[in-house]
């Protein structure tokens, strides 16, 4: 078991799993957020009910950029928690209920065509005051479907 000072940084991102997987948006997205390793997935399942395109049977765009905004901001706060240290759990705890999403891009690379997708994010820059994360979102088939870049305040 893997630990940052008091912290076990494997039960901290399984909790931030089960926090977000309780949101009742997620839920009528059919999205979950699961724990590969240390990595934090986010995973939609594909349902009529969001489909954007009726013609084209695709994904709307709005479940690609919350898929990409949600796993960019976990995957921040993960990161804060695997950063710190037993002296600043306080301040750590106090970032990660403030962090909100300041800045946001997407490119919509191919449409949304999949049984499922599944997103996945890096942190590039932690600061003091925010982060910026790459997200990616594939469909099950392992094709790039939507790509972004966010800046996150806390």
């Amino acid at each position: 078991m893997t630990t940052t000072g008091v912290i076990k940084i494997d039960v901290v991102l399984q909790q931030l799993c089960r926090a977000f997987n309780t949101s009742p948006f997620f839920h009528h997205l059919n999205m979950k957020m699961v724990l590969d390793g240390q990595d934090i997935k986010c995973i939609v399942d594909m349902d009529d009910s969001l489909i954007g395109n009726v013609a084209f049977q695709i994904l709307h765009g709005g479940v690609a950029a919350t898929l990409l905004d949600s796993i960019g901001g976990i995957v921040a706060m993960g990161e804060l928690y695997k950063r710190a240290d037993k002296d600043h759990i306080a301040d750590t705890v106090k970032k990660v209920t403030r962090l909100a999403t300041v800045d946001m891009r997407i490119d919509y690379i191919a449409p949304g065509r999949g049984r499922q997708f599944i997103g996945s994010a890096e942190v590039l820059r932690m600061g003091r005051k925010g982060c910026t994360t790459r997200m990616n979102m594939h469909n099950d088939e392992g094709k790039l479907i939507a790509t972004g870049i966010a800046s996150y305040a806390y």
